[in-house]
């Protein structure tokens, strides 16, 4: 008998164990806008007909850029110094040869950038996160300068050499041109002010800018590593305490306003209902139902067939707590898409759903968390 007795007490032990996890406050990030500014050094390699370790020059470039969303941000950036080209060997018109000739010539490209944080993209905002990935796209100007040594050499096999041609877009003084960039950057978490990032980037110029004539666009290559600063805070935390369980709630409303025998079926007690409501919730960012949302979306099915004359109304809301108001008017109408398309496939009409969304405008529950849902409403015509 005793140790029976104390087996059963390890297991009220254990069961109160699980209960207090499962009710323990949990922390939550809220993403704070912000700007912060960014030194980078590196290589570039200039696209050219000469051995590729010929066509590596050094590359700097300092940036500020703004954090609107966890996602999507933008940089305006200075990226500068020296881009390098070069010419194959050719005869002289006496048939002497020539080895092949390099030169290189100064330049300056301010540029702006859309960012996007992949990973806050694909895996949900976590400003903790050690690694973080990024795409980036952007325009700008690339300002040339110094080109003597093109200039100097196309003078040369103008005067010595009938394949002067391979110059034939040698420029002199300053040349203004416009440049498109693509690239990815890889970031390594320091604390919340500081990381050190890896970029490298693609940049795509007109056929001028290595002032040789080839018929197709120029392109130059960078590779830096750098250091970002962010300045000021870039989230605040706040605890959320886990919400008693909604389907008890819902349960003992249901219970005021229909008596129910003890032995009525579940299909009796939907008919009698004059009406049901079930919440669908979210995680932060989705819009995938989880096993418990596709319990509720089975009650109003089910209440839906016993019920031929209701029509039920789908809302769909965001919380307020994150994102912006466009981001958060998408995800609030994608899940109350995704609701809507499980109760047709469930044999409900698309003519007897009433489909709406709230965005983060309004907020059915005083709790932040809670308002990533979808509320249905079904109600029988009396």
């Amino acid at each position: 008998m005793k140790i029976k007795n104390i087996l059963l007490s390890g297991v009220m032990a254990m069961g109160c164990l699980v209960a207090n996890a499962q009710d323990a406050p949990k922390t939550e990030y809220v993403f704070n806008p912000h700007w912060y500014v960014q030194g980078q050094i590196g290589a570039q390699y200039t696209l050219g007909e000469v051995k590729f370790g010929d066509l590596i020059s050094p590359n700097i470039q300092l940036g500020v850029g703004r954090q609107f969303t966890p996602i999507w941000g933008a940089r305006f950036s200075i990226n500068a110094w020296q881009s390098k080209g070069g010419i194959n060997e050719y005869s002289l018109t006496d048939g002497a040869k020539v080895g092949k000739e390099k030169y290189d010539w100064k330049y300056i490209s301010p540029m702006i950038d859309g960012t996007l944080n992949l990973s806050n993209a694909l895996c949900g905002y976590n400003p903790t996160r050690t690694v973080s990935v990024g795409l980036l796209a952007g325009i700008g100007l690339n300002v040339g300068f110094s080109n003597d040594d093109a200039v100097a050499l196309a003078a040369t096999a103008a005067t010595h050499n009938h394949g002067s041609e391979n110059l034939t877009y040698a420029w002199d003084g300053t040349k203004v041109r416009f440049v498109g960039r693509v690239g990815a950057n890889v970031d390594f978490r320091i604390d919340d002010a500081w990381s050190i990032g890896i970029e490298a980037n693609a940049n795509v110029l007109s056929d001028n800018y290595n002032s040789k004539k080839a018929g197709n666009c120029d392109w130059y290559f960078n590779a830096l590593v750098g250091v970002r600063y962010n300045i000021g805070k870039t989230y605040t935390t706040r605890t959320i305490t886990p919400p008693a369980p909604v389907e008890k709630i819902v349960e003992r409303i249901v219970e005021k306003i229909v008596e129910v025998p003890a032995k009525t079926t579940d299909s009796q007690f939907m008919k009698k209902a004059s009406s049901i409501r079930r919440e669908v919730f979210f995680t932060i960012g989705k819009n995938v139902i989880n096993a418990e949302g596709f319990k509720k979306i089975d009650e109003v099915a089910a209440y839906m067939k016993e019920c031929p004359e209701a029509t039920v109304t789908v809302t769909g809301y965001a919380d307020r707590g994150t994102g912006s108001a466009k981001i958060n008017n998408r995800i609030a109408a994608r899940r109350a898409d995704i609701v809507v398309s499980e109760l047709i496939k469930r044999g409900v009409a698309r003519d007897r759903i009433i489909k709406s969304s709230k965005g983060s405008r309004v907020q059915p529950f005083s709790d932040n968390d809670m308002n990533r849902v979808t509320i249905c409403i079904a109600e029988d015509k009396i």
